[in-house]
């Protein structure tokens, strides 16, 4: 997916809910804060979103811009709808939104998630595709090791939950370093 395409599926959230303000979550999410990133972050075909306000809405979303629907057959990318429980999120996230409003999103705000809140989510889901994201957005220098470890202790995690997570930080870093590279904090 391209800036373009999540600013098209943003405008037309926006027809499709008559809402004005969406969140986006996922890895898409990315395209706010980084408009041209490297391919590895932009090879999914689908943007998570939600409307800000009516999260309920998120339903219509799915059912006109969805996996399968005629928005999907025509451009080829589609909408998730998707709500606020879907990702876990550090306390004060929505400080660190990157905001994406313009004419091609019909004026239409999308609130893409920070960078450094979409490694948390992520790392938080665990999933392999999740491993492989997180680990590029270390390689590629977007986020640093310190900044996610300072994060760990304001996620929605109890204690258990936050020791696995700064361990899992530590061995993705590792793996990367032991694999030759250069991260951020080096």
């Amino acid at each position: 997916m391209t800036r373009e395409e999540l600013e098209h599926i943003i405008r037309a959230s926006g027809d499709v809910t008559d809402q004005y303000e969406f969140i986006i979550v996922g890895s898409q999410s990315i395209l706010g804060p980084v408009p041209n990133p490297e391919e590895v972050f932009t090879m999914s075909a689908e943007a998570d979103i939600y409307p800000l306000q009516a999260p309920e809405l998120a339903e219509k979303i799915e059912g006109a811009l969805g996996e399968g629907s005629q928005f999907h057959q025509t451009y080829g990318y589609y909408a998730q709808g998707v709500g606020p429980e879907t990702t876990i999120l550090p306390d004060g996230w929505m400080t660190r939104v990157h905001r994406l409003q313009n004419a091609a999103t019909n004026d239409r705000v999308g609130y893409c998630l920070g960078v450094i809140d979409l490694f948390m989510s992520k790392a938080a889901a665990g999933r392999d595709k999740d491993r492989a994201f997180c680990m590029a957005l270390l390689q590629h220098g977007y986020v640093k090791e310190s900044g996610v470890l300072d994060l760990v202790a304001v996620m929605p995690l109890d204690d258990q939950g936050q020791r696995r997570l700064r361990a899992t930080v530590r061995r993705w870093s590792k793996t990367l370093r032991d694999a030759g590279h250069k991260l951020a904090d080096d």
